[in-house]
């Protein structure tokens, strides 16, 4: 949510130095976005801002991307097993002397 305040400090970064590419990039705004605030500011500051400010991100969004964070950790962790164990046995293998095995490869 873009809130009174925060719009506030983008604006107030601009003023003292920051380039307009530069504040929106940190702050993860458009360009123009920033534009249009500091125009608001210069053009009267008794009554700046006076909404409530846009939601950046719906609830609905934040949770599927929560349940997508959630997913690729189960994922990863068992991707880390995996070759854990994968590391295990060739050094087994290797301490025993023991080729390793190769499945389809045998000769019947």
């Amino acid at each position: 949510m873009f809130t009174k305040e925060f719009k506030l400090a983008a604006v107030q970064r601009l003023e003292r130095g920051s380039s307009i590419g530069e504040a929106a990039r940190a702050l993860e705004v458009n360009p123009n976005v920033l534009h249009r605030w500091r125009r608001e500011i210069r053009q009267g500051p008794g009554n700046v801002f006076p909404g409530q400010g846009k939601q950046r991100w719906a609830d609905g969004r934040i949770a599927e991307l929560e349940r997508k964070i959630g997913q690729q950790t189960l994922e990863i962790d068992f991707l880390k097993g995996s070759l854990q164990r994968i590391e295990q046995q060739r050094m087994l293998q290797a301490l025993t002397g023991n080729p390793p095995s190769t499945r389809g490869s045998r000769k019947k």
